[in-house]
């Protein structure tokens, strides 16, 4: 007879059930040696310029895609700490962080700019120039055309090289809009390229 409050079957297996292992993987050292757990503090110094790159390359704007990874790493130490269970899944957690943050920013730019006009970026100093190759900067121009979304599925895909599934889990889209939008995008980027020649 089972116990008050025990909804098993009668008849079922009443042995003690094993905890599940947590969902987060703990990254293991020697056989001797207790798990060593990876820090925030090594994860930021191994992917903070990554980050920002990818922020960028959504922003537009370097000081404020800092300020975005910025915001993103500190989210993830509020929420994980300083040690943390599984790279993995940090990592996915700090790139859909860069992404949505690199939205808001992008949301409140329109918003301002539906107040005040817009004004002309600097022209680019030597040094900038220099970094970029001439192609470089006209692909980075044309994909400043693209719509927001299709931009952010391809400095995804291209830039930061995640598989359609890590794509869709950052984006929160299905694996199939992820290969539609990137299709979308590729053409759209070759029309404007192709437009810009000289």
């Amino acid at each position: 007879m089972p116990a008050f409050g025990d909804d098993r079957p009668a008849g079922a297996n009443t042995e003690a059930v094993k905890p599940r292992r947590s969902r987060f993987r703990v990254l293991r050292g020697g056989d001797d040696n207790p798990p060593k757990r990876p820090t925030l503090t090594e994860l930021y110094h191994a992917q903070r310029l990554g980050m920002v790159r990818l922020s960028i390359l959504l922003v537009d704007d370097l000081g404020t895609a800092e300020d975005v990874v910025q915001d993103a790493f500190a989210a993830l130490y509020s929420n994980f700490g300083e040690n943390l269970d599984d790279v993995d899944n940090a990592m996915a957690y700090l790139r859909t962080s860069v992404v949505n943050l690199s939205r808001s920013v992008l949301r409140r730019r329109r918003t301002a700019r539906a107040y005040v006009p817009p004004h002309e970026p600097d022209a680019s100093s030597p040094e900038e120039a220099a970094v970029l190759s001439d192609e470089h900067m006209r692909v980075l121009a044309a994909l400043k055309r693209l719509a927001p979304r299709q931009r952010e599925v391809l400095v995804l895909r291209y830039w930061s090289e995640l598989s359609e599934t890590q794509m869709a889990d950052v984006l929160g889209l299905s694996r199939g809009t992820i290969k539609s939008t990137a299709s979308r995008a590729l053409d759209a980027l070759e029309k404007i390229m192709k437009d810009e020649q000289p």
